[in-house]
């Protein structure tokens, strides 16, 4: 099974965790199930969004290892080190009841994400043909995509507020797109929490300026916010709230089946 790819990219504090998990919420709803969920952020949280409980994530493992070697604690005498560690990563994997989840995690030490980032994209490229969707929630910014570790996108989702300089981040991000030659099928803007779902005029100007593709505006709905206080996953607001509304509305237009 060849999946389809569905990035979700933006600067931080637009609600892309947000929409990612009503994407992911979209999709089981519509029965277009396997779908693997993952959370490319190391401030990861798209699992509260989901409502998922993560007891590890790939960062937690690469710590517990390198812990173990530092230590000089031995692996199971009947597993190489390699099919040891293989075996930890497994352990990322969450399975739920509609979909499955890895949750990318931070490490301890400062400095890069060099080496969990290449533990994501192992682990990524081990699952990807068994689902029929792939959803992915970046980091701020396109580290994940830049660095190759996603399989090609299909359907590049970017998000912004309804600021004029939230557009212009979202043109940035649009512009290092093309000068990586990344290519994803389509690559389309969404404005999240915009008042009322109006866009003023500057800020139209400024998507006609960054000649981006808006594919729809997704109001400021209070009820997101009263999910989030409450502890309640924000991806399971009610169909008929105004921010499940405008989604769903967007995921049609893609003709995403």
């Amino acid at each position: 099974m060849k999946p389809t790819v569905i990035a979700v990219a933006g600067k931080g504090g637009t609600g892309k965790t947000t929409l990612s998990g009503m994407i992911v919420d979209y999709l089981v709803k519509k029965k277009l199930g396997p779908i693997l969920a993952v959370d490319a952020d190391p401030n990861s949280n798209l699992n509260e969004v989901l409502g998922v409980e993560v007891t590890t994530t790939l960062g937690d493992i690469r710590e517990n290892m390198q812990y173990k070697d530092a230590i000089g604690e031995e692996i199971p005498a009947n597993m190489t080190k390699q099919e040891y560690t293989e075996f930890m990563f497994n352990d990322a994997l969450i399975e739920e009841d509609d979909y499955d989840m890895i949750v990318m995690g931070r490490t301890q030490g400062a400095g890069c994400y060099c080496y969990v980032n290449g533990i994501l994209k192992s682990q990524i490229e081990k699952y990807k043909s068994g689902y029929r969707y792939i959803v992915v929630d970046n980091e701020a910014g396109l580290e994940h995509i830049s660095r190759g570790i996603l399989p090609h996108i299909d359907v590049l989702l970017l998000i912004s507020d309804a600021s004029r300089r939230g557009i212009q981040a979202v043109g940035r991000i649009a512009k290092m797109v093309q000068d990586l030659k990344l290519n994803p099928g389509v690559t389309k803007l969404i404005v999240n929490r915009a008042p009322d779902s109006v866009l003023e005029a500057g800020v139209q100007e400024e998507i006609a300026n960054q000649k981006l593709d808006l594919i729809g505006v997704v109001p400021q709905d209070d009820t997101v916010y009263r999910y989030d206080a409450d502890g309640k996953p924000s991806a399971h607001v009610p169909e008929g709230s105004p921010v499940k509304t405008a989604l769903n509305a967007i995921m049609e237009k893609l003709n995403i089946s």
